[in-house]
């Protein structure tokens, strides 16, 4: 199989990688632990392909966190627990109230 893709012109590498991140636009990050990374090159275009453990890590500013310490009371620390848990400002809210 590879003496076929390389005559194609096609050319993979495996890449020892423990994790992979990946910083989306909204400044959420998908987390691949335990990855498999393979660098195919074609045509000469670099693609990548990556499998393993996927998780997704969400990321909160300072203002939701601020905006859930006043309506509720609550402290920093507990404020930004319960936004983790919940993933949602309104719900973190309406669970701390």
């Amino acid at each position: 199989m590879q003496a076929v893709m390389k005559q194609m012109g096609i050319n993979q590498t495996e890449i020892p990688a423990s994790k992979v991140i990946i910083e989306k636009e909204d400044g959420n990050k998908i987390v691949i632990n335990n990855p498999s990374v393979t660098k195919i090159k074609m045509q000469g275009q670099e693609s990548f392909q990556i499998s393993g453990e996927v998780s997704e890590e969400t990321s909160f500013s300072e203002e939701d966190i601020k905006v859930i310490m006043e309506k509720t009371g609550v402290s920093e620390s507990e404020a930004k627990k319960t936004l983790e848990e919940t993933g949602d400002l309104a719900e973190a809210i309406l669970k701390l109230s």
